[in-house]
């Protein structure tokens, strides 16, 4: 099901899948400006067997209405907004990359809301910014342009074509097997919002760093992530893990930035059985 839902004064395109009384799992895209919900519908809709699931274009993504502001702190109340209109006091928090940024702040600001925290391929801090560039300049895969791999991180694109461009730019850095082909069809399905972007990485990150408030999430965690990933690389999950009381860590071995992807069964396997385990499954 399609639903065009107004939350917080700004109209969210959101899908769900599954039973209206299955527990409520929600998951937040990555990449402010970038993303869109056709990764974690991929990803999540499988779960409708178990959950109803909730995926939506965060604001100002995707075909979600943009206004601003672009802030955490907003698309942190975006979600308990869409938890609200599921009509649940509790529910599991999904987030990959820039969207497990959106889930850890969610779980220390509503800790009592969230009955578990799946978390991939993200950090905690943007200290994962110098490993970041270091594994660009040194990539024997390609050879990147490192002005639009730094305005792009630093959301400094002049409009929709140039993000596109920088987009274009960086994308083999992200899988574990480099494929050109998959990769010009990323770039053709990738819808772009430079202003999104570029008040996220421009406004939001400089200041963004979490470590000393992980310690209030205290629900389940399991924070997954890809061995080669190059942007949130496995030592910033290792922190992640450390900070949060209840969490584990599970390593991709043959993944980059998205082992949802590279190694899906696998990886939905390791989330399906967390869930059991925790009783995160159960109404």
């Amino acid at each position: 099901m399609t639903v065009r839902l107004t939350i917080n004064g700004n109209d969210l395109e959101v899908e769900v899948f599954g039973a209206d009384d299955a527990p409520v799992l929600i998951a937040h895209h990555g990449a402010p400006g970038l993303g869109s919900r056709a990764e974690p519908r991929a990803t999540f809709s499988p779960f409708a067997d178990t959950f109803r699931v909730i995926v939506f274009d965060a604001r100002g993504s995707g075909a979600s209405e943009g206004q601003p502001p672009f802030s955490h702190e907003q698309w942190v109340a975006d979600v308990d907004g869409l938890r609200e209109w599921a009509g649940v006091e509790q529910f599991v928090m999904a987030g990959g990359s820039y969207g497990g940024f959106i889930s850890m702040e969610y779980a220390i600001r509503h800790p009592e809301r969230v009955r578990a925290l799946v978390l991939r391929d993200t950090s905690a801090d943007h200290e994962n910014d110098k490993a970041a560039r270091h594994n660009a300049e040194t990539s024997t895969r390609v050879t990147i342009d490192l002005e639009k791999l730094d305005r792009i991180n630093t959301g400094q694109t002049y409009d929709d074509a140039d993000l596109r461009d920088c987009w274009r730019e960086i994308l083999p850095l992200y899988d574990h097997v480099y494929d050109p082909a998959l990769v010009a069809a990323r770039v053709e399905a990738t819808p772009y919002r430079y202003q999104t972007h570029n008040y996220a990485f421009a406004v939001n990150m400089p200041n963004y760093d979490i470590k000393s408030q992980l310690h209030r999430i205290t629900c389940p965690t399991l924070v997954t992530v890809g061995r080669d990933d190059w942007i949130t690389p496995v030592a910033s999950s290792e922190v992640i893990a450390s900070l949060i009381p209840d969490a584990r860590l599970v390593v991709f071995e043959k993944s980059g930035h998205s082992p949802q992807i590279e190694e899906a069964q696998r990886w939905r396997q390791v989330v399906r059985d967390f869930l059991h385990e925790i009783g995160a499954d159960e109404q």
